[in-house]
């Protein structure tokens, strides 16, 4: 099951199908879908641990409002993935907090 269209992103044409990594494993993806939209089309529903309580975190407003979705992405911590376009090679990495630094 594929997102198809965002309520902020709109519509978008598929891309092709490239490769990115997700804690150093190797996924695919739709180029130029929200990165969100390829982790969930994987079965992947954890973004992010709160730091305190070690609770997961996933996709919840969808639209970039709140913080639950965020990830590490090339290195750089607290992007929200549910509006950020999936590019080919990217490195994505689970996220303690919401503003850790690359491990």
């Amino acid at each position: 099951m594929r997102i198809q269209e965002h309520p902020i992103l709109g519509g978008y044409e598929k891309g092709k199908l490239v490769s990115f990594t997700l804690d150093g494993k190797e996924m695919q993806g739709y180029e130029g879908e929200p990165i969100a939209a390829a982790l969930k089309a994987a079965g992947v529903m954890v973004h992010r641990y709160t730091l305190k309580e070690h609770e997961p975190r996933g996709v919840f407003c969808a639209i970039g409002r709140c913080t639950d979705c965020v990830m590490i992405v090339d290195g750089e911590p607290n992007v929200r993935t549910c509006v950020t376009p999936l590019k080919a090679g990217m490195k994505v990495q689970t996220q303690y907090g919401v503003s850790a630094k690359e491990e």
